[in-house]
């Protein structure tokens, strides 16, 4: 096989398994209230476990003076329930909108949950094919982290309808901002944008605490990161790390750990160091800065290998 053939190899099986408030607000359930109307569910940084249901990723809800919008479902059924739930003890208003802001599991499995309850699931215009692809090593892979009883229980449920750029959705007194971004974290990335409040929900766009998770391309996340510091939101919901952080100075991290990353594989391409000779040194000076890092740091490594040894 040649040198290019057994990179992307290697790239493609590390990629699969590529998957972390105002004072006196009142907590829905596990959600508390960030900005008026947004409520928000702190997911554990750590890996996916029965215990823990695989509510593993932030979740939040908007609500409107007539709708809801939720912003991702969960990592189980599981914990769909329990967010559908939380919403219920904030409003009756009906959850009109399930935005997927892209396709791990962590974010879509409780899916099934919002559509039984008369969601439309909205999602980027990608996410149905990518998402249908990866359908059964996801339920597969999830079932050995989640357990059978927990995985058995998920219908991989796909968008109802999907966004090419940009949509405007009016919940009543407020209008949300649905956007498509190029490949950067995946090829199916979307934020939700609170015109009201300015909170910004940044879906994996923004890992904090968490090792950020390369499965689209690090060239193409860098190259979002200036259009993402310019959204003039007040605060931003990282898709992994504290319910809430000022911005755009919670990007600064993530934007060092992808641009240390992306200099030292090129130094490796340069010095003619190969792919396994390299990987286990790229980026090593971030190793305490991030949770989870040797378990993500080594796949995005191989993967920005394979990206940048052909740029």
């Amino acid at each position: 096989m040649s040198k290019r053939g057994w990179s992307l190899a290697v790239v493609l099986v590390a990629l699969a398994f590529a998957w972390p408030a105002p004072a006196g607000a009142t907590p829905a359930g596990d959600f508390v209230e960030i900005a008026p109307g947004v409520h928000v569910r702190h997911g554990a940084v750590a890996a996916t476990t029965p215990e823990n249901r695989g509510a593993i990723a932030n979740l939040g809800f908007i609500v409107g003076t007539r709708a809801v919008a939720m912003i991702d479902s969960g990592g189980s059924v599981a914990d769909g329930e329990a967010a559908l739930a939380a919403i219920r003890q904030v409003t009756d208003k009906p959850v009109e909108w399930l935005i997927d802001t892209h396709m791990h599991p962590d974010h879509v499995f409780g899916n099934q949950v919002f559509e039984a309850a008369g969601a439309t699931i909205l999602g980027h215009r990608r996410l149905p094919a990518a998402l249908a692809a990866r359908a059964d090593f996801y339920k597969q892979s999830m079932r050995e982290q989640l357990g059978p009883a927990l995985d058995d229980a998920v219908t991989v449920t796909l968008p109802d309808d999907t966004v090419a750029d940009e949509r405007r959705i009016d919940l009543g007194g407020r209008t949300i901002l649905v956007k498509a971004w190029d490949t950067a974290h995946t090829d199916n990335d979307l934020t939700v944008y609170d015109e009201a409040t300015r909170t910004l929900f940044a879906g994996d766009l923004l890992f904090m605490e968490h090792c950020p998770v390369v499965d689209g391309s690090i060239l193409g996340w860098l190259a979002q990161l200036p259009a993402l510091k310019a959204i003039r939101a007040e605060r931003v919901v990282p898709g992994h790390g504290p319910v809430s952080a000022p911005w755009p100075e919670a990007i600064e991290a993530q934007a060092h750990y992808l641009e240390t990353l992306a200099a030292d594989i090129r130094k490796a391409i340069a010095e003619g160091v190969p792919m396994a000779e390299a990987v286990p040194q790229a980026a090593a000076s971030e190793r305490e800065k991030w949770r989870l890092f040797d378990d993500y740091n080594p796949r995005n490594a191989t993967a920005a290998y394979a990206e940048l040894e052909w740029e």
